[in-house]
Parts: C-alpha cells; structure tokens; sequence
C-alpha cells in the first residue's frame, strides 16, 4: 500500500501534458523528471522494448537514451542512479516520433 502511495505522483506526473515552445526547437527544460525504485539497466531494457529506435549509451553509470533518429532525436533521456534506484530525466528533441503521450506512457510504466 505504502509503495501505491509513492507511486501515485509519478502516475499524475506522467499523465500531465507540457507546454512546448517554438516548433522545432529542443528545450533544456525537462518534461518529465522522477525517481523510481527499479536500477537503470532494467529501465533501460523496459524503455527499449516499448519504444522503436531507441540508441542507449553508458558513461560513468548514466545511460543515456536518444529515442527517434540518432541524428534527430524526438527525446533525450537521462537515467542516472540514485541511493535507492534511478532518477529518470526526459527532455524533448525536435522530433515528433513517439507523439508525447505514447513516451509519457512508456516511462510511467518503465518507471514502476
């Protein structure tokens, strides 16, 4: 029940749509940005078997993910350890493949 608690903001988080600026441009700003209680490398392996062209890269314990073409990626995850689990960090490229809903959903159930 406690973890139901814990994970129901990430469900409300995910869910929520975002303001996009200008069309074609990449925002710093991140849309999405949780911690989760499951390590990097399953996160990893969830995102990629929901999600098409997906590029992953590992540096220093942080996976980075390019979702969309690997020149001009629709969205830029973030996956970096935590003390207990993962913090995931999603910043939206130029492209539109996945439509936004379809990676919320992806992470809200990677995330979980």
């Amino acid at each position: 029940m406690k973890r139901l608690i814990l994970l129901a903001p990430l469900a409300i988080l995910a869910a929520c749509g975002s303001s996009r600026g200008p069309e074609g441009s990449a925002s710093a700003e991140p849309m999405v940005y949780v911690s989760s209680a499951r390590p990097v490398s399953d996160i990893a392996r969830c995102l990629d078997s929901r999600l098409s062209r997906v590029h992953a890269s590992k540096a220093n314990g942080i996976t980075d993910l390019t979702i969309g073409s690997s020149s001009n990626g629709s969205y830029f995850i973030t996956l970096t350890p935590s003390g207990h689990g993962s913090v995931i960090k999603v910043v939206r490229g130029s492209g539109d493949d996945p439509p936004e809903e379809e990676m919320r959903f992806a992470i809200a159930r990677c995330a979980t």
